[in-house]
């Protein structure tokens, strides 16, 4: 890989730099658990996986009309490897980005970040507010449901578990599991 390999530390503070509001801190943290914990299930790096998830949204704050493509200027400037860049600004492919997910760690990032909000949506209307006793039959449940979580993009989330070839349930219970890992980091 060319280019300076960024730290968690790194994208921790870049992320703090163009981020202020809690919910898109607590959505990259939560991506970058189910990136870790989908890298470890697939055995590859999950410290490079953690460090994509967490800055996948870098952009989406402050350039909320520039999605990807300012967070592929903000990589480039820093010097981070090709490999990063592109894997990061993959996710909004189709919608903000014409960076198809190649990779099993594209294809990754693109499936989960959808989930992960939905999942989050789930969470949060359960008397404990928690991913800890949250299942993949809820989930399900309100997946059905079209009015709940509208905003979120379920055609992305299909399309993503197709790409990885899982099914959508063995997906939920993968994203559950890893915001699980950091649900008090995430307040969930």
């Amino acid at each position: 890989m060319a280019g300076h390999i960024p730290t968690r530390d790194e994208a921790w503070q870049l992320l703090n730099e163009f981020n202020q509001g809690d919910s898109l801190i607590k959505h990259a943290l939560a991506v970058e658990g189910v990136m870790r914990f989908m890298a470890e299930k697939s055995g590859e790096d999950p410290e490079v996986w953690g460090i994509i998830g967490l800055a996948h949204d870098l952009d989406y704050e402050r350039f909320p009309d520039q999605h990807c493509a300012k967070t592929e200027e903000l990589l480039r400037e820093r010097g981070w490897p090709e490999e990063y860049v592109r894997a990061v600004i993959s996710h909004g492919w189709g919608l903000c980005s014409d960076v198809e997910p190649r990779s099993l760690l594209e294809r990754t990032l693109y499936a989960v970040d959808e989930l992960v909000g939905f999942v989050t949506a789930c969470a949060l209307v359960r008397p404990s507010r928690s991913v800890m006793d949250l299942d993949v039959k809820s989930v399900q449940k309100k997946w059905k449901q079209k009015s709940f979580a509208a905003s979120v993009n379920r055609e992305v989330i299909e399309k993503g578990a197709a790409m990885l070839g899982v099914e959508l349930s063995v997906m939920i219970q993968d994203v559950i599991q890893g915001m699980r890992a950091v649900a008090p980091r995430i307040g969930l």
